[in-house]
């Protein structure tokens, strides 16, 4: 079982976000389970989890781990394909979000359209990755820091923005003949902590940066360029 896959297809998308099926992933990512086994945990008869199952097998979201006599039955065993699922912005083609659009450093919603882009790309790359039976090249790195101000803030992000900056200008070759481009992420964004998820201006902040090995031109902050301060809340 993977810990975490990307679904990219629109038709399994809609299968996972299907309240009973997300239960029934869910139950089958703490270990395999026949539908009579799952009936009575999620209410329903057990024709009625068997639909569910071959919906969510069809789609590659449960894979069969084992089969068991029961009596004059054969219980096929199920299993999730993944402890975790994230929905790619692949699966929706059409509206997905294009950072490309309008470039702000200091809207949340270009934060989120470059995260969606992250996802999207990461995802094809492991799928990619998993056909050609090949290891992906990447890295993440994730931090928290507490600033004392908002001037501190403004600061961190200015000195963070020239390092980069500085990195790319030494690391940068263009022009290197079999030289492969990555794309870089930096975002800083208040934390979230888990009772007030969902408000807005949670206190605290992070700092997160991924260094991924997708194709297409490296992108970080220009070592000239000085971000304006950044004031409490941003959109």
């Amino acid at each position: 079982m993977l810990d975490v896959t990307v679904i990219e297809d629109p038709a399994a998308a809609a299968a996972s976000l299907d309240p009973i099926r997300a239960q029934l992933l869910a139950e089958l990512a703490a270990g395999p389970a026949s539908a009579a086994m799952l009936a009575g945990k999620v209410g329903l008869p057990r024709q009625k989890v068997n639909y569910h199952l071959k919906a969510l097998e069809r789609h590659g979201l449960v894979e069969l781990a084992g089969e068991r006599r029961k009596g004059n039955v054969t219980e096929r065993l199920m299993r999730a394909t993944a402890a975790s699922y994230v929905i790619s912005p692949l699966a929706l083609a059409a509206v997905q979000p294009d950072p490309d659009r309008f470039r702000d450093q200091l809207s949340a919603r270009w934060l989120l359209a470059l995260g969606a882009r992250l996802v999207r790309d990461v995802g094809t790359l492991i799928t990619g990755a998993t056909k050609a039976r090949k290891r992906l090249a990447t890295y993440a790195l994730d931090g928290e820091v507490r600033f004392a101000s908002a001037a501190d803030r403004a600061a961190f992000i200015q000195e963070l923005t020239a390092g980069v900056g500085a990195l790319i200008r030494k690391y940068d070759s263009p022009d290197a003949e079999g030289g492969r481009d990555h794309r870089i992420v930096v975002a800083v964004h208040p934390t979230v902590r888990p009772e007030t998820s969902g408000a807005a201006g949670t206190s605290g902040a992070s700092g997160s940066s991924d260094a991924s090995g997708a194709s297409g031109t490296s992108e970080g902050p220009k070592a000239s360029e000085a971000p304006p301060a950044v004031p409490e809340l941003t959109d």
